[in-house]
């Protein structure tokens, strides 16, 4: 593949503003739109949202007018690319529909970006993450169904896998040690670089979302699950954004935040099946490599560096999107036991000891219950099992994987057991289809 970004012509900035009629566009249909259609959407609006949200902090701390004034007009631009990618969501798209895209967006794309990264201590902090992500999406799937009556399925398109990951109730850390040792900058590949701070756009993103979004359901327990895995997301941006390099100038940050939207949308142009969204791809896609060249040649003009020893000369593909179930099942069995130690690296759970700082973490936050276990109560009530999309064997799997992951200290007073989950394997799994 040969696609050098920085020789590549783009959208000249003059032409980039646009009217409200061009800004808003017709947006997917909810039912028909392929699934992965529905990520690149959720991932950009995130990508988009933190070059706007960089290029704000840069300006608050800048004292050269000229680099002002250019990160105003292109802020502007990226606002409004903004809007022409998070309102392709149809109106009749539910927040909890919405949900499980982002949690297959985390999933999908961790999994990608850990078998494509270089760097061992970065993916085994996205191995860490991804089985995270992995038990939003079952908890979430439980209420898609209970509060309305969706398939996960209908949404996931049997993409992606819901069964049971690290219990989310163990998710909650002191925040300390969720971060980790950083890349060095002079010697980290720009794939590293450009993973990184995709996956830290997707997480904030979801964060956000949730935040935002969460107080629309009137169910106390599910606000309050969206309160909970809104409170992991934000440990996740923690944990990420914590692996890049603090000595890397503002500029190359710059350079590297447009690099990263290139990229990204080089990767939904090429993979989009939808061929009206894929004109939208293109488009922004030459818009970016526009604002790619404003920051290389500030670079140069006022680092005199060579904005190719930062981002080299190759595209990067952060966000191919395919089913990942091999990987995630072998990182399911595998590492649903693993734990952040305070030396910010990794340990299991036999090995915590009793001070571990996250124990107080997890027994105030739970006290008096965790939500992300409610829902599953509430399905066991309701249907005499959990909601599951997946292979049987792996279904079946789901107690033994409890047992592996399940902290024996500090666990929630309503914690589903593991002796429940035996008993739900002697239950005949879901089926939608016979309800139809």
């Amino acid at each position: 593949m040969t696609f050098n970004a920085l020789k590549e012509k783009g959208m000249p900035l003059e032409k980039q503003i646009k009217s409200w009629h061009d800004i808003v566009k017709r947006p997917y249909k909810r039912m028909d739109v392929d699934c992965y259609t529905r990520t690149r959407q959720i991932l950009m609006n995130g990508i988009e949202t933190e070059a706007w949200g960089f290029k704000h902090c840069f300006a608050r701390k800048c004292e050269d007018n000229e680099l002002k004034s250019i990160l105003a007009k292109i802020r502007r631009i990226e606002d409004m690319q903004q809007t022409t990618v998070n309102w392709l969501s149809p109106v009749n798209q539910t927040v909890l529909d919405t949900t499980l895209g982002y949690e297959q967006v985390a999933i999908d794309l961790t999994a990608w970006l850990a078998q494509n990264e270089p760097d061992e201590y970065v993916k085994e902090t996205f191995d860490f993450g991804l089985l995270e992500d992995f038990d939003h999406l079952y908890r979430y799937s439980q209420w898609a169904y209970l509060y309305e009556g969706t398939n996960p399925d209908d949404i996931l398109q049997g993409m992606t896998d819901v069964v049971i990951g690290r219990p989310t109730q163990n998710h909650h850390n002191d925040n300390v040690i969720r971060l980790r040792k950083h890349y060095d900058k002079n010697t980290a590949s720009a794939q590293t670089k450009v993973n990184i701070l995709t996956l830290v756009s997707g997480e904030q993103q979801t964060h956000n979302y949730y935040a935002e979004h969460g107080f629309m359901y009137g169910n106390d327990d599910l606000k309050k699950t969206y309160a909970e895995i809104c409170d992991v997301e934000e440990e996740h941006v923690t944990m990420y954004e914590s692996l890049i390099d603090p000595s890397e100038t503002a500029l190359e940050k710059w350079l590297i935040h447009e690099f990263t939207e290139v990229c990204n949308y080089y990767n939904c142009y090429t993979d989009e099946v939808d061929k009206r969204l894929k004109l939208i791809w293109e488009e922004l896609l030459s818009m970016e490599i526009e604002h790619l060249h404003i920051a290389a040649d500030l670079i140069k003009k006022h680092e005199k560096r060579d904005p190719e020893e930062i981002i080299g000369t190759e595209i990067v593909l952060p966000c191919h999107f395919e089913s990942q179930k091999e990987y995630v099942t072998n990182i399911l069995e595998n590492e649903v036991g693993k734990r952040l130690d305070e030396n910010m690296d990794y340990t299991t759970i036999d090995k915590l000891k009793d001070d571990w700082a996250s124990y107080d973490v997890q027994e105030a936050v739970a006290d008096k219950g965790a939500p992300s276990e409610k829902a599953v109560q509430l399905s066991i009530a309701t249907l005499g099992r959990d909601i599951v999309c997946a292979d049987k064997k792996l279904v079946k799997k789901q107690s033994g994987l409890l047992e592996k992951g399940l902290e024996r200290k500090a666990q929630a007073p309503n914690t589903v057991s593991v002796a429940d989950y035996e008993r739900m394997d002697n239950v005949e799994i879901y089926d939608f289809e016979e309800e139809i």
